[in-house]
């Protein structure tokens, strides 16, 4: 306490011993407090931590800024215009043209085949059946033929020897030893051999027609077991087996969908300025993204006349962009053909168009062998 002249005004704390119950020991009023209590501040280093989050993040930017800007691709130069796309091959289904069971594949997905291979044979039973019904009618029709030859060769003959009779019987008239009527006989004779020669040579011509039917029906059956073969129409890669051994398809089911290894090509969307400028056979280089290093040269051989939405799954330049004209870009068949093996359907890349010939290609967009 101060002197008198100094009233003491600090509040006096009175506990009444009731409320030490249940109190612990550091807390009650009769032990010496400190005049302030430390106290932890997590939000001060939540602000700091997430200070230490901004900057990172924004260093990495700056980083993959830096790194974009030194290992950009250069500029293309006015006359090339490009557009995202995918490669693709012309898809062939192999189908049957009867309706029959599947008797044995030869080949599976995946396998190149060349152009005539046989890749699937068909149930062949019954047309073996019916050619060999159709190759003994054809023998019988043969012998027809023969049989009507021979014929006429009879009536021929008979022919002659009527006319030879006819010829005696009138010098034997002149001299009367014989009657008229016996003369009109012996005529009669040679009018029936003569008609019945030339029936026999249209028998022979009947006889001629049935084989030929009969011939025919013979390579019509020949014709049918042989497109029961399957065989592949072109030089290309199995994609997809459809069917399998034993299932009975319609005609026209489909065994085999193959890629067309000699019409790959790569659809792009271009604007309508740089879409107007581009020509059916201007150059132009697909850099696929598995092969960035190894542009491919191609050629514009189509231009759609009417422009279209751009497809979902195509990438334009400008998302405002909405109506985009369609450019088909071909690799020729022949360098198609001698890298078979590295031919992909699906995979995507950047088609490049040069629309003005003066220009010529970067270094990255020569083109490889």
């Amino acid at each position: 306490m101060s002197d008198g002249n100094q009233t003491d005004i600090s509040p006096q704390l009175k506990v009444s011993p009731s409320a030490h119950a249940g109190v612990p020991s550091l807390l009650r009023s009769d032990h010496h407090l400190p005049a302030t209590i430390p106290v932890s501040r997590p939000k001060r280093r939540l602000r700091w931590s997430r200070v230490a989050v901004v900057l990172a993040v924004l260093a990495a930017g700056i980083f993959a800024g830096a790194y974009w800007w030194l290992h950009r691709p250069p500029p293309l130069p006015p006359g090339i215009v490009f557009g995202n796309g995918r490669i693709e091959a012309d898809p062939i289904d192999i189908a049957t043209k009867f309706a029959g069971r599947i008797f044995e594949l030869r080949v599976d997905e995946g396998a190149m085949v060349r152009a005539g291979q046989v890749v699937a044979v068909m149930d062949t039973r019954d047309l073996a059946a019916s050619l060999k019904k159709s190759q003994a009618q054809e023998e019988q029709a043969r012998k027809l033929v023969s049989e009507a030859r021979a014929n006429v060769d009879q009536q021929r003959s008979l022919r002659i020897y009527a006319e030879q009779e006819m010829e005696r019987a009138r010098e034997l008239m002149k001299k009367g030893w014989i009657t008229k009527e016996t003369f009109d006989q012996r005529q009669q004779q040679v009018d029936t051999a003569r008609a019945a020669e030339l029936a026999a040579q249209v028998r022979i011509t009947v006889a001629e027609h049935a084989l030929d039917a009969a011939t025919h029906d013979v390579e019509l059956y020949r014709v049918n077991i042989a497109d029961n073969t399957l065989v592949a129409p072109r030089d290309g890669r199995i994609e997809y087996r459809i069917a399998n051994v034993g299932e009975v398809l319609p005609a026209g089911g489909k065994v085999f969908t193959m890629l067309d290894i000699s019409y790959v090509y790569m659809d792009i969307y271009l604007p309508t300025l740089s879409a107007g400028r581009v020509r059916i056979g201007d150059d132009a280089r697909i850099v696929l993204d598995a092969y960035p290093d190894h542009p491919i040269p191609a050629k514009v051989t189509f231009i759609a006349t009417q422009a279209q939405f751009t497809p979902k799954m195509v990438e334009t330049q400008s998302e405002r962009e909405k109506l985009m004209f369609r450019i088909r870009v071909r690799i020729d068949a022949d360098r198609a053909r001698a890298h078979a093996e590295a031919v992909r359907s699906g995979l995507p890349g950047v088609a490049y168009v040069r629309f003005d010939h003066n220009v010529s290609w970067p270094e990255r967009l020569q083109g490889t062998s």
